[in-house]
């Protein structure tokens, strides 16, 4: 039983540094025309069983974006994963290596990039010097012109939102508009909605972002560092401006008003919505009793333990599932790549907002109907996806 599916993946691969000892892994859980979709991520305990399961999430994620009308067909479900710190000095030696290792899989059937730990400006420069051509080099046989969707995914990477790349905001575009879905079937009104969101890198700086945008107010935000609140709102904005590449905010930035937490803080944030975007498993069944707020978005992976989410569940709070939040960032990688959209930001927002309202209407109807979590609905739908997509382009087991 991996990731909460019935069968095991295809494939499971540990590989260990003869270097430094250090161990990575690699999981294939499905293959769709013979390739594979999932991030590499480097954190200190890295497991392989973690790599299963969001290897099996990575699956749903694709199954659940697919469109039989769209030029993107979705692929299989994989994932990486390397037990190091990325502050680490050995960590990209340890990188480089891995990928070296891994090239046979990176060449024909996984397509990688960034995820906890890394960006893609550094998995790309490793897997240049580990002698491949480029990270997502296995869908180029199923593309209808190499050569322009390259140039359009690179072009779209090079677009600038108000000093951010608009490969850093479509993930938390997808998170926020899941929220705003939740808000909006509630009939709460968005003008002063709070909202608290631990982890302000890539995808929780993106989703204060749009959140604030919106007219919620962002009470609550956390880096390394504690947590910065304000029951009056943060100044977002100026807060993005003040970190430094891993999401660390300058405290200098801090207005009046503004006040300096322990890093756990947010859980009890006298807000609607809480939104762990950093890492796995940091809502548990003990801390999850301090928690008030009316909805859980996870933007980070696996981030609330299931027996922590039922019991959010007998006290009426709802978590919206990864495989269904966080999926913004790899369909737009492949809306983008594939030719369902251009290189163009305001094409890419209304995309990911469409799609995810109605996937996530689509996934609370279902609970609703059937008188289960979210979660459960969602994967109930993927696995509805996942058998469509298997009559149509048959098993690639």
């Amino acid at each position: 039983m991996l990731g909460g599916g019935p069968r095991p993946p295809l494939l499971a691969v540990t590989w260990t540094d003869h270097v430094t000892g250090r161990n990575g892994y690699v999981v294939i859980d499905r293959l769709v025309r013979g390739v594979s979709s999932g991030g590499l991520r480097m954190r200190a305990g890295c497991t392989l069983e973690e790599v299963r399961g969001l290897a099996a999430g990575m699956t749903m994620k694709e199954a659940l974006h697919y469109d039989p009308t769209a030029r993107y067909v979705p692929l299989g479900g994989a994932k990486g994963g390397i037990d190091c710190d990325p502050a680490d000095p050995e960590a990209y030696g340890i990188l480089v290596r891995y990928l070296r290792a891994m090239a046979p899989y990176v060449e024909r059937f996984w397509t990688t990039g960034e995820d906890l730990g890394l960006s893609q400006s550094v998995v790309a420069r490793a897997a240049a010097e580990a002698g491949l051509k480029n990270s997502v080099q296995a869908v180029y046989p199923l593309l209808d012109d190499e050569q322009k969707a390259r140039r359009r995914l690179a072009d779209a990477c090079a677009v600038q939102v108000d000093g951010i790349g608009l490969d850093e905001l479509v993930g938390g575009c997808g998170v926020a508009e899941s929220a705003l879905v939740a808000l909006d079937r509630d009939g709460l009104d968005r003008a002063g909605g709070r909202v608290a969101v631990q982890g302000f890198g890539t995808m929780g700086g993106a989703t204060a972002r749009f959140l604030a945008r919106a007219g919620l107010k962002v009470v609550a935000v956390v880096d390394v560092r504690g947590t910065i609140a304000n029951p009056e709102g943060l100044d977002v904005e100026t807060l993005l401006a003040a970190r430094d590449e891993h999401g660390t905010v300058a405290r200098s930035a801090l207005r009046r008003g503004d006040t300096e937490l322990p890093g756990d803080a947010w859980l009890a944030a006298d807000a609607e919505i809480l939104v762990p975007a950093a890492v796995s498993y940091c809502i548990d069944p003990g801390n999850q009793a301090r928690i008030t707020a009316k909805y859980i978005v996870e933007a980070a992976n696996m981030p609330v333990l299931p027996e922590a989410e039922r019991l959010l569940a007998t006290r009426g709070i709802a978590v919206l599932p990864d495989v269904v939040v966080n999926s913004g960032t790899n369909a737009w990688w492949w809306w983008t790549l594939f030719g369902d959209i251009a290189a163009d930001a305001e094409e890419a927002f209304t995309k990911v907002r469409a799609s995810m309202r109605s996937l996530v209407t689509t996934v609370l109807d279902r609970a609703a109907a059937d008188g289960v979590t979210p979660r459960a609905a969602a994967h109930a739908i993927a696995e509805d996806q996942m058998s469509v997509i298997s009559d149509v382009f048959g098993w690639h087991r």
